[in-house]
């Protein structure tokens, strides 16, 4: 506070016993304005005073910084021209090292010149690491074998005998009272079947094996599935020959209603049908066009179709638009000897030339015991 304020302060303090109450506030209100007004004016001066030394000293560092900046950018100018000036002499370098490598280059005789750069795979000499699949991608097996709708019979034997009853003479009758009853013949046919090896072999060497690991556990994979499909083959020439060739025929029908009176015609003679075999490009074919009046008999269900309630199967080893419809417990797969899968190191020259056979077989035939049980039709017969 200044000696001015302080001297005016004192005077109100000595004169107070001489005026009233409202004078003496009136006296101290005038006063704390002046004291007011020049606590605001030394503020103002002395924050003036702290603003012009702060920009003083920022305007200082500021240009401290600038300069800073300016040295840094003229280094960093001045490296980028030293190592461009580097590559540079490198390249004259590479060039007069290799001069008369140069000077020689044709049509056969060419030279490689390589200067310092960024490093990309072209770096690497040599095979890259890599990771393995050990599960060999397979072509895949039939999706049914005839032996998965068959029953199976073991022999000891090569042959496997069986009786068929044939039609026979005569009939069960109401007797007429006084006269002879009604006679009644049989005849049965005894039928062989001979069973055949079905096989075949894979030979490999030792360091395949020794190098490849996975060898061991794919090659028995691809015989089996193999040999099946070789079964297939033979056991489906069997089927074509012994089944009973269908009348029906596809003009007027769908593929559907064809398999539909395949089916009424053999239960119709008793035979409990258990199995339609299609192919898949059929399967598909029934799926796409049941008509209206078949939904009900035509099923879809948890991926299973069905025909009048009989489920179909897909087969590919059977010729498009070619079906099967029948009771498959009267056709039999006969195994003399069952599928074996041996290997051995000192078959043929196998010994010497380090090599491994693998052999895969199984003695087997089928018989269709009951021709009138199985039904061999064709989707594209007409009248």
């Amino acid at each position: 506070m200044d000696e001015k304020l302080l001297a005016e302060l004192a005077n109100i303090k000595s004169g107070l016993e001489t005026k009233t109450a409202t004078e003496v506030k009136s006296a101290i209100d005038a006063f704390e304005t002046k004291l007011t007004a020049s606590i605001k004016s030394t503020f103002d001066a002395e924050i003036k005073s702290v603003r012009e030394e702060l920009e003083t000293k920022f305007n200082a560092d500021l240009a401290k910084l600038q300069d800073h900046a300016d040295k840094l950018d003229l280094k960093l100018q001045e490296k980028a021209k030293a190592e461009a000036n580097a590559q540079v002499d490198a390249i004259k370098s590479l060039i007069k090292d290799n001069a008369e490598k140069i000077a020689s280059v044709g049509e056969n005789n060419k030279v490689r010149l390589k200067a310092v750069g960024n490093m990309t795979t072209a770096n690497f000499t040599g095979e890259e690491p890599r990771d393995y699949n050990f599960d060999i991608v397979k072509f895949p097996a039939q999706m049914v074998n005839v032996s998965d709708l068959t029953g199976n019979i073991n022999i000891n034997g090569g042959t496997y005998t069986y009786t068929v009853e044939g039609a026979g003479e005569g009939s069960i009758a109401a007797q007429t009272e006084g006269s002879a009853k009604a006679q009644r013949d049989y005849d049965f046919t005894a039928v062989d079947v001979p069973t055949n090896f079905i096989a075949g072999f894979a030979r490999y060497s030792k360091k395949m094996r020794n190098n490849l690991s996975y060898i061991t556990t794919a090659i028995p994979q691809l015989l089996r599935r193999d040999y099946f499909k070789a079964e297939n083959a033979a056991f489906n020439t069997v089927l074509a020959a012994d089944a009973t060739a269908s009348t029906e025929v596809i003009t007027g029908s769908s593929k559907s209603e064809m398999l539909i009176n395949e089916i009424g015609k053999l239960e119709d003679l008793n035979y409990q049908v258990n199995g339609i075999v299609i192919r898949p490009s059929d399967y598909l074919d029934i799926l796409k066009t049941a008509k209206q009046d078949l939904e009900s008999a035509v099923t879809y269900e948890n991926g299973v179709l069905r025909v009048a309630g009989v489920q179909v199967f897909k087969a590919t080893w059977l010729a498009a638009n070619k079906y099967y419809v029948g009771d498959w417990t009267r056709v039999n797969k006969i195994t003399t000897e069952g599928l074996s899968l041996e290997f051995s190191e000192t078959e043929g020259s196998n010994f010497v030339n380090n090599n491994i056979t693998a052999r895969i077989e199984a003695q087997v035939a089928l018989a269709v015991e009951q021709p009138l049980a199985l039904v061999y039709g064709d989707f594209t017969a007409t009248a």
